[in-house]
């Protein structure tokens, strides 16, 4: 990692715990949000970024001393799904955003936030903020919980980097299609195998088409096999059930570099070699069923970025490192053109998934993303 001393002694840190709409205190003491609030030292910023992951620990995120140390609040927000992605509902993550949200408004004096969907993070924050402008999960929420959907505030900037599209698109994207038997880790169609050299690298047009068609199949398999026992098991007063997920790391652009060029370096994953990083834990390695269809699910989920983009109002930076292994130029694009706001920007630029290879490189993304909200306010 790159060192960041010198950058922490100029800033502040204060850990923040709240309960939210639809989730009480524990027992044990814990809040179901939490985070870290970065600033500079000695200051009170009145504009701030805030970060949340569907399951990813923000509170120390990495850019978080890069943008104060340059005059900026960084709030690192974690929902009560950190470290718990088996057990993700959206609509209760969208509330536990908006807990961060209105601290940052009435407890920390910002006037302008910025949004910033990193990562994974991307639709998640995109759906949060989809939401403040025009509620949708109410058929999801009761009581207090849908009086907070339809109070949740807005932020004033959206900044997307390295951004997936959603989250049902990243994993079908990354999955296997060669698995014909969920329950079976070994069970292969060698003919769609991404690892087997006669295959590729380089693959043709007609496998790499012929492979995309049954990742989405896949998907679809999941989600019908999940609608059908979860309806089986709700009959039977038992709500829920988990289950394992295998091979998630197949995206043939993780080896094959001549598909949506870019500076990455292939083969590779965030795992390392896809070829073994297929046969180990992935994003999406366990799931109740309810939360295969509110997160995964090609044709149930909500948490598909260009859905929830396409209602913005709210001016817009795309950035995409030219070097990430994991997210490519073209989902930049995909998420520029889905963007309904006419106040949009794209930058491509030098960079892996977190700038973690250069502190030049994380340097320049950071003056970009302040010189562009400074532009704004």
């Amino acid at each position: 990692m790159i060192d960041d001393s010198d950058l922490m002694a100029k800033v502040e840190r204060q850990f923040i715990g709240l309960p939210s709409p639809t989730s009480p205190r524990v027992g044990a003491g814990g809040h179901p949000c939490q985070g870290v609030y970065t600033t500079p030292r000695g200051q009170r910023p009145r504009t701030a970024f805030i970060a949340t992951h569907y399951n990813v620990d923000f509170a120390e995120h990495y850019i978080a001393p890069w943008l104060a140390a340059r005059g900026y609040g960084f709030l690192g927000w974690n929902t009560r799904f950190r470290g718990a992605e088996d057990m993700f509902l959206l609509e209760h993550a969208v509330l536990d955003i908006g807990v961060g949200m209105r601290w940052l408004r009435e407890q920390a004096g910002v006037d302008t936030i910025v949004i910033l969907g990193n990562s994974g993070g991307g639709s998640l924050m995109g759906a949060y903020q989809a939401e403040a402008i025009r509620p949708t999960l109410g058929d999801l929420l009761r009581g207090a919980g849908l009086e907070a959907l339809h109070a949740l505030p807005k932020a004033d900037l959206y900044v997307s980097l390295n951004a997936h599209l959603g989250r049902p698109d990243v994993l079908t994207d990354w999955m296997d299609a060669s698995v014909t038997d969920e329950t079976d880790p070994v069970a292969t169609d060698e003919s769609l195998n991404p690892f087997n050299p006669d295959n590729g690298p380089p693959y043709s047009p007609e496998f790499i088409a012929r492979y995309r068609e049954a990742q989405r199949a896949r998907n679809q398999r999941i989600t019908d096999w999940a609608k059908s026992e979860l309806a089986r098991l709700n009959a039977a007063g038992i709500p829920d059930r988990l289950f394992p997920l295998f091979r998630c790391w197949g995206d043939l652009r993780m080896m094959d570099g001549s598909i949506d060029p870019s500076e990455r370096q292939t083969p590779m994953c965030y795992r390392g070699h896809p070829a073994v990083a297929n046969r180990s834990p992935s994003i999406g390695r366990a799931n109740t069923l309810k939360t295969w269809l509110s997160m995964w699910s090609l044709e149930t989920s909500r948490c598909r970025g260009a859905d929830q983009l396409a209602k913005f109002d709210t001016p817009s930076l795309v950035v995409q490192g030219l070097a990430d292994t994991g997210v490519f130029p073209s989902d930049a694009h995909k998420i520029f053109e889905a963007l309904g706001v006419a106040d949009k920007q794209l930058a491509l630029i030098k960079g892996a998934h977190y700038f973690e290879d250069s502190r030049e490189e994380r340097e320049a993304m950071a003056d970009l993303l302040c010189a562009w909200v400074a532009a704004r306010v």
